[in-house]
């Protein structure tokens, strides 16, 4: 019985042994019975929570963004050992993280135009603090992509400048040429 449980529970996902332990104990299975099962599910790897904390970091990381905190939060409620876990996140580097809540905010920051400094700032450490990321980082990434935002803003709005001026110098010589062609009235005041 405890064989079939842990079968039909990992054709549907990966789980962890802590999770198949506690699947088990809910149905009422003997400790021993579910150790043995256990045991031999590890042997012939078909739970490995070494491979699940890799796998897991690596899907959530890329897939959706997490940090290596709350990479570390979902694993632990998960119970996967500790040790797996460091293993795991350590695996992502600083530079790794650092470029995920840049495009993080990248994806988030046009439709944040138009509001005020402080409600762009907050909607966007929204977005950091609900995928891990530490505030440090969050401000630091924030502040680069507002500055960047801004110059970007600055560069579209003289270019726009630049437009409106050759479209307004284009009209003036249109307007000239028309006068030019217009036959002139001659004052015979006098």
């Amino acid at each position: 019985m405890a064989r079939q449980i842990c079968l039909r529970l990992l054709t549907v996902a990966p789980r962890t042994r802590a999770q198949l332990a506690d699947a088990l104990r809910r149905r009422d299975v003997p400790e021993s019975a579910a150790d043995a099962v256990l045991g031999r599910f590890a042997d012939v790897k078909l739970i490995d929570d070494t491979m699940f904390a890799q796998a897991w970091v690596e899907s959530r990381h890329y897939g959706r963004g997490l940090s290596r905190r709350a990479l570390a939060s979902e694993l632990r409620q998960r119970g996967v050992p500790s040790e797996d876990i460091d293993s795991a996140v350590s695996r992502l580097d600083p530079e790794q993280e650092l470029a995920t809540a840049e495009a993080l905010v990248a994806r988030r920051l046009a439709g944040t135009r138009g509001q005020p400094p402080q409600a762009r700032i907050r909607r966007l450490m929204g977005v950091l603090a609900r995928k891990g990321y530490p505030q440090a980082l969050a401000y630091r990434v924030i502040r680069t992509a507002l500055e960047q935002d801004r110059a970007d803003q600055a560069a579209e709005g003289s270019r726009l400048a630049d437009l409106a001026l050759e479209e307004a110098m284009a009209g003036l010589a249109d307007a000239e040429t028309e006068a030019d062609a217009e036959p002139q009235e001659q004052d015979y005041a006098g």
